[in-house]
C-alpha cells in the first residue's frame, strides 16, 4: 500500500518517537566473589568493612536463602554459567574425584570431569549470540580461554583456581603476567580489573554489555593489603583475610561509580554473589555449620544482592530460596534474549520475585520450589575436628543434599544415612529429625531420588578394596 507523501512522514516520525521510547536492552553485570561466606560481608557481619557491597544492598534487593550450587568453586561456576546442576555437565570438584586418603574411603567416588564440554552453551554465549558485547575479568575456571566460551575479552581468565603469580604486580606467572607492563609494581588484581571494566564500559557505553566480573579475592594464598589490614588487628576476624574483602569491596565501588558516570545505572543489572561457602582457616560462618567443601549451611549459603533501578525496588528483601542456575535463565528474561534452543536449563527466572509481580514456579503438591545438591565424590579436610563435618577427614562424603521449604535433607551415600533438618529452628543443622519424623524424612527422599533419576545424577556403590575399616 502506497502513502501520501506527508502520511508517511508521520507514519515515518511515529515509528521513530516509538522505537526511542522502547527501553534500552539492559546491561548485565555478574559479580561473583571467590571462597566468600555469608558471613564475610558488612550487611551481615559489621567487623566487615564492605559499604559499597552494602550500598548495593542498600539500594537493591538482599536474597537471605541463597545458595551457591555446588560447594566448592569449579563446579559452582560451572553450574553457574551452564545454568544446569552438575549432573547434567559431570562437574563435581576440582580435579580428581579421589580426594584424602584411599584408606578412607568406602566407595569408589564417581569420575570427575575437570571442565564442561565446550559444547555446552554458556551465559556468555547466549549474551554474544544476542548482539552484547562480553568481558570476562578474574577467575574463570572451566577452560584456558573465556573467549572460546562467549566472552569478547578476557582479562586474566584460564583454567586456575588460584590467584596464580599472587595477587599483586608484577606477576610471576600466569595469564595476568602479560599485563605486568602496563602497571605499576605492586598494582593489586582488584585494581587491574576496575581500570579494564572501566576502560570496556566506556567503550561500549551505547550498547548493551554483559560483564563477569569473577574476582579471585578471597582465595588463597591470602595476601595483606596495606593500608588496610591493620585497621582489622584484633577485631576478632582474619586481619589479612578482612582486608582482601575490603580490596575487592574498593574495586567494586570504582565500577559501580562509573557506571553513574557514564549514565547507566539506571538501566543496569548488578547481581552479587559468591561461589560457595568460606574458608574455615580464615573466616567462621556462625550461626552456620561448617564452610566451603561442605553441604552443610556453610558452605553453600551465600550472600546475593540485586540491584537495578529501572526494576528493582530498593531496599527490598526476599526469604524465597535461590540457588546460582537461576542466573541463566534470570539474565535472559531480563535482556529479552530467548533461551537457546534445545538448552536444557534447570534454574528459573526470578524475575517475578526482582519485580515484586508474582511468584517462581510451585510444586503443585507442596506449594514450594526444592533445591538439589549432588556430590557422588570426597572432599578431604582442611582442619580435623574444626571443619565442623562428621568426621576429622573429611569435608563431604559422596552423597546428595536437598532443601525444600525450611526443610533440609541430607543423604550419604557409604551407609544410607538421612539427615533431616528444620532450618527456620536450626539453621546450624545440630538436630537431625530422621528418627523423630521419618514420613518427611522418607517424602523428601522420594523426591530427592526421582530429580536423581530425571538429571542422571550417578551413585558411586563400587566398594573400594583399599578401605580399611
Amino acid at each position: 500500500m502506497k502513502f501520501p507523501l506527508a502520511t508517511a512522514f508521520i507514519l515515518a516520525v511515529v515509528c521513530i518517537s516509538s522505537a526511542s521510547a522502547q527501553p534500552a536492552r539492559p546491561n548485565i553485570i555478574y559479580i561473583n566473589a571467590d571462597d566468600l561466606g555469608v558471613m564475610d560481608v558488612g550487611y551481615n557481619n559489621p567487623l566487615y568493612q564492605t559499604p559499597n557491597i552494602d550500598a548495593l544492598c542498600a539500594n537493591g534487593m538482599k536474597f537471605t536463602n541463597a545458595y551457591a550450587p555446588a560447594a566448592n568453586c569449579a563446579p559452582s561456576r560451572a553450574c553457574v554459567m551452564t545454568g544446569q546442576y552438575g549432573p547434567r555437565h559431570g562437574v563435581y570438584t576440582v580435579g580428581s574425584s579421589s580426594r584424602g586418603s584411599a584408606s578412607n574411603r568406602k566407595l569408589i567416588p564417581i569420575k570427575n570431569n575437570p571442565l564442561p564440554s565446550l559444547d555446552n552453551v554458556t551465559i556468555a554465549e547466549a549474551f554474544q549470540n544476542a548482539g552484547y558485547r562480553t568481558i570476562h575479568l578474574g577467575k574463570w575456571h572451566l577452560g584456558p580461554d573465556p573467549t572460546q566460551q562467549g566472552f569478547d575479552i578476557n582479562v586474566g581468565g584460564d583454567t586456575s583456581g588460584s590467584p596464580t603469580g599472587g595477587y599483586f604486580s608484577p606477576f610471576t606467572r600466569g595469564s595476568m603476567e602479560s599485563l605486568n607492563d602496563q602497571f605499576p609494581a605492586r598494582t593489586h588484581r582488584v585494581d587491574i580489573y576496575a581500570d579494564k571494566a572501566i576502560e570496556f564500559m566506556r567503550a561500549n557505553q551505547a550498547k548493551p554489555f554483559f560483564m563477569h566480573m569473577a574476582y579471585y579475592s578471597v582465595h588463597t594464598g591470602l595476601e595483606p593489603v596495606p593500608g588496610l589490614v591493620e585497621k582489622y588487628e584484633g577485631t576478632g576476624v582474619h586481619a589479612t583475610y578482612a582486608s582482601m574483602v575490603e580490596k575487592m569491596d574498593q574495586g567494586i565501588g570504582r565500577i559501580l561509580d562509573e557506571l553513574e558516570t557514564l549514565g547507566l545505572t539506571e538501566n543496569t543489572l548488578v547481581l552479587f554473589t559468591s561461589d560457595n561457602g568460606g574458608h574455615l582457616n580464615y573466616s567462621d560462618q556462625t550461626p552456620h555449620r561448617a564452610g566451603k567443601g561442605s553441604y552443610f549451611e556453610g558452605g553453600i549459603r551465600e550472600p546475593m544482592v540485586v540491584r537495578w533501578p529501572a526494576q528493582v525496588a530498593p531496599g527490598t528483601e526476599c526469604d524465597t530460596p535461590v540457588i546460582g542456575i537461576d542466573f541463566f535463565p534470570t539474565f535472559l528474561q531480563a535482556a529479552g534474549i530467548v533461551p537457546p534452543k534445545d538448552k536444557i536449563l534447570d534454574g528459573v527466572s526470578l524475575m517475578p520475585l526482582l519485580t515484586q509481580q508474582g511468584e517462581l514456579p510451585e510444586l503443585a503438591e507442596l506449594n514450594e520450589r526444592s533445591l538439589y545438591w549432588h556430590f557422588p565424590i570426597y572432599l578431604q579436610s582442611y582442619r580435623g575436628s574444626k571443619e565442623s563435618s562428621h568426621d576429622p577427614k573429611f569435608r563431604t562424603r559422596p552423597g546428595s543434599a536437598m532443601r525444600l521449604g525450611k526443610w533440609k535433607l541430607h543423604e550419604y551415600f557409604e551407609d544410607g544415612r538421612l539427615e533431616l533438618y528444620d532450618l527456620d529452628a536450626d539453621v546450624g543443622e545440630r538436630k537431625n529429625l530422621a528418627t523423630t519424623m521419618p514420613e518427611k524424612a522418607s517424602q523428601l527422599h522420594a523426591m530427592m531420588k526421582q530429580w536423581r533419576e530425571q538429571t542422571g545424577a550417578p551413585v558411586p556403590t563400587e566398594l573400594n578394596p583399599k578401605f580399611k575399616r
